[in-house]
């Protein structure tokens, strides 16, 4: 019985250091580079929306956080869709995992600001002008469709001329392309 303890010992201590110390680089190496999936403007940018998003200031975002966010943008939720949204997160939702979730879920590259700017020109009728009818359409046509009242929500925090229907695309395009900050510029 002797001998035969000491050969599993002996088996014991050659095999098994190795594999622990390959799981442990692997952990620290995973964790260490969620930030080098994103760009520091880009993490900025999340941190500034984590920060929106983090009613109570608590550093977590949690169901109640996600229904006021969402009723802000005018899209209501069920308990269901928040208790969904919090359960998709592996731990409690803090800037590092939500992070963690955008990358895991981004598919290809984050669209830079010139490609946002291009996009909106596509919907131009003149320089810097939309129309907000044909603009109504295709979003609500293609792509992940918005609802009615989705587009009217898009309208009311637009430049839109109420008797035109014209909204400004610099108006649009603000919504969505971060403001130059010369300090996250300088030290990206």
């Amino acid at each position: 019985m002797k001998p035969y303890s000491l050969v599993t010992h002996s088996i014991t201590t050659t095999t098994m250091p190795k594999p622990k110390q390959q799981k442990k680089k692997s952990a620290k190496k995973a964790g260490s580079n969620i930030f080098d999936n994103f760009t520091q403007t880009q993490v900025a940018e999340f941190k500034e929306g984590f920060s929106v998003m983090d009613k109570d200031k608590d550093g977590l975002i949690g169901k109640e956080d996600l229904r006021a966010t969402f009723a802000e943008m005018g899209r209501p939720g069920t308990d269901e869709d928040f208790d969904s949204m919090v359960a998709d997160a592996p731990n409690p939702i803090n800037f590092t995992t939500l992070l963690s979730m955008f990358a895991s879920r981004s598919s290809g590259e984050q669209d830079d600001d010139e490609t946002v700017v291009n996009a909106f020109k596509s919907f131009e009728t003149e320089a810097g002008k939309i129309d907000s009818e044909q603009f109504k359409s295709m979003l609500m046509s293609f792509g992940d469709k918005f609802s009615s009242q989705e587009v009217e929500n898009v309208f009311e925090i637009s430049e839109m001329d109420p008797d035109t229907g014209i909204i400004s695309a610099d108006s649009l395009v603000g919504l969505l392309v971060a403001k130059k900050d010369s300090s996250t510029e300088e030290t990206a």
